[in-house]
């Protein structure tokens, strides 16, 4: 084991052991979301991994993506979109967003951890996401709950926030974990600000900001709507 790893597990042991030794509150980056914003203390955690789960079709992730990329222009800093299954739409942004995107195109759920190793490691982007929506079930249970515990080892060590996005809760490593629960229609779809509609739900949260906070959380509202590069 690398110096690295061997500090990372050290410093997780630590806050494990002496939890009032650390921080109160979460380092985050902010999102196009004013609900999730204020429930996470800021937006989502950095040095962590949310997991957001959309276990209905037609949630609405694609939009919140496109949400984070206004959220990344607005606020200058980048985002790596590792995009499991080569499914996502660049024609629903401005394309001024994608000045601020890596777009990795994967067309299987291990190629996409496998990148996610990488630009983990790499530690240069601000918020790192994984789409693993369209990815087969059968795909998506190969992996081995091993592969998401380094990727929290990883994430851990880098001012990233790591946004993992699929159908079933599956990250046993994921410090705050996130229901998408619409289920849109093509007539809803077809609106010009569907983004508005977003409803989440807040399941499990270890960030001591959150404490206290996420119980009394039920559904609520996102804001509004927002060439790249692509591997």
């Amino acid at each position: 084991m690398g110096a690295s790893n061997k500090l990372i597990d050290l410093r997780k042991l630590l806050a494990e052991r002496f939890p009032h030794l650390t921080s109160p509150t979460t380092s985050t980056l902010p999102t196009n979301s004013d609900f999730l914003d204020r429930v996470s203390g800021g937006g989502l955690p950095k040095s962590a991994i949310t997991e957001l789960i959309t276990p209905k079709q037609s949630a609405g992730s694609a939009s919140f993506i496109h949400a984070l990329l206004q959220s990344a222009q607005r606020d200058r800093h980048f985002v790596a979109l590792i995009d499991g299954s080569d499914s996502f739409d660049p024609g629903s942004s401005d394309n001024a967003a994608f000045q601020h995107l890596l777009w990795v195109r994967c067309h299987k759920a291990f190629d996409a951890i496998k990148a996610a190793d990488l630009l983990l490691r790499d530690g240069n982007f601000p918020l790192v996401i994984v789409d693993l929506v369209l990815n087969t079930p059968d795909e998506l249970r190969k992996i081995q709950q091993t592969s998401w515990y380094r990727l929290q080892r990883l994430v851990e060590a880098v001012p990233t926030a790591c946004l993992i996005i699929n159908r079933q809760g599956m990250v046993a490593s994921a410090q705050l974990k996130i229901v998408l629960e619409n289920s849109w229609t093509l007539e809803a779809l077809e609106r010009e600000q569907p983004i508005s509609d977003l409803r989440f739900q807040i399941q499990r949260s270890h960030l001591k900001s959150m404490i206290g906070r996420s119980s009394a959380v039920g559904a609520h509202y996102l804001g509004h709507d927002g060439a790249c590069p692509s591997i």
